[in-house]
């Protein structure tokens, strides 16, 4: 458990804050690039560590991330319009550009001192893998951009608000034994990959997994960038030769890489809105998907209209429990909330927005998620005494080359060196 000064240094990411300074250095999620993609298109609104934004395309097809309020009156700019290269506030028609400066000041007298002197903050961008990236850090220092590990991939994205703290939502992505129970009836013992399978006369696609494990034991290997660590369990086959490995590797600030399947590797993003509410991404990659977006979505429970309202929030919430339906827990579905995120997000919004971690009892289980904490705990105060923020340093190992892995591994081979080759060598003779 953490003492309440250590879980405010993890949770807070206000521009004040010792994580919210740190996670500034790093290029960060600022919405889905689809969402702009059209130049003079509506502009998107845009919350990011505690900072209101707006994202838009110009009349040049150049990206652009704006304080969401205009500087003459702070109304908003997600309203504004967006034509001839800037948006322009309903409020007056004062006219922004990509880069912050005020262009047209229609309400000013030609001889006004203000023209070409006012100027709102704006944010560098880069377009990579489908997502729009912004850096909210120092200007003077904007670090090399590095693209994801998806990127030039077939991608698919999927993006759902959640209402609580980054940390915690993001502990769910590397804690793999609650997989076993949370998730336990629609990853199931049988192979390895997606099964279809018949309920109720329809055909329903699931996980599957070889082993009836629930209690792996885990490791875990620090990294430049983060850690990867190993959730190892007992096959349901081959128990006397091999194990059953996940690795699941965390990215710093918030970023993490799911074991893989047959078809797609599975990325997540934790992204902090503010201290309270997260906005969470799940981005499937392959060198070509065999499933479109509106599957994806629908995977995700992530459709806007079904699942989601227009700004991404829940219809399934706390306050209706979820949708939780009883009847089929009676009949056999563990938890009774329909699909793998809104499960992830039922138990991690009712801990409260930010969980009380001095109150939490851990156990072995627990060894990923209490090395996460530590690291970025450590991070972040040694980033206070003018270190580089974890991971940004000279780095050795692009994205691109960092990989998680699912699979049998012989007894008595090292998980770490399957992590780092990707491959599986065959099991030392006795």
């Amino acid at each position: 458990m953490l003492k309440q000064a250590e879980n405010e240094l993890l949770t807070r990411v206000g521009p004040e804050a010792p994580m919210g300074r740190m996670m500034r250095r790093y290029w960060l999620p600022a919405g889905i690039l689809e969402e702009i993609a059209q130049p003079d298109g509506p502009p998107v609104r845009v919350e990011l560590l505690g900072e209101k934004l707006v994202a838009f395309r110009d009349s040049k097809g150049r990206a652009g991330l704006l304080d969401e309020h205009c500087p003459h009156r702070r109304a908003s700019l997600v309203l504004a319009r967006n034509e001839d290269c800037g948006l322009r506030c309903l409020y007056h028609g004062w006219k922004i550009g990509v880069d912050g400066k005020v262009t047209e000041m229609p309400s000013e007298p030609e001889d006004s001192r203000l023209h070409g002197r006012i100027r709102t903050r704006s944010y560098p961008v880069r377009e990579s893998g489908g997502i729009l990236w912004a850096y909210l850090g120092p200007a003077d220092h904007v670090p090399e951009f590095m693209p994801p590990p998806w990127a030039g991939k077939d991608v698919r994205i999927a993006r759902i608000h959640e209402s609580c703290n980054w940390a915690q939502s993001l502990e769910g992505a590397i804690d793999s034994s609650h997989s076993s129970a949370l998730h336990s009836a629609n990853i199931r013992p049988g192979g390895s990959g997606d099964k279809t399978i018949a309920v109720d006369g329809e055909d329903v696609t699931i996980l599957t997994r070889p082993s009836t494990d629930k209690a792996p034991r885990l490791q875990v290997e620090t990294t430049e960038y983060g850690f990867g660590y190993a959730a190892i369990r007992k096959p349901t086959s081959k128990a006397d030769t091999h194990d059953y490995v996940r690795i699941t590797v965390f990215v710093a600030p918030f970023f993490a890489i799911i074991p893989p399947n047959a078809h797609y590797t599975l990325n997540q993003l934790h992204v902090p809105m503010d201290d309270e509410n997260t906005m969470f991404y799940a981005v499937a990659a392959a060198d070509q998907l065999t499933f479109d977006t509106a599957f994806w979505h629908e995977r995700q429970g992530a459709r806007v209209g079904i699942d989601l309202d227009r700004n991404y929030r829940k219809i399934r919430t706390r306050e209706n429990n979820y949708l939780q339906d009883r009847a089929a827990m009676k009949a056999g579905d563990f938890s009774g909330i329909e699909g793998v995120p809104a499960q992830d997000m039922a138990v991690q919004e009712t801990m409260g927005t930010i969980v009380d971690r001095s109150r939490e009892n851990l156990g072995a289980s627990d060894i990923a998620i209490v090395h996460f904490r530590r690291l970025m705990i450590d991070a972040a105060r040694r980033f206070e005494k003018g270190e580089p923020a974890l991971g940004t340093a000279e780095r050795r190992q692009p994205f691109s080359a960092i990989r998680s892995f699912e699979g049998m591994v012989p007894k008595g081979v090292d998980w770490r060196a399957v992590w780092t080759s990707g491959k599986v060598p065959a099991a030392s003779a006795p």
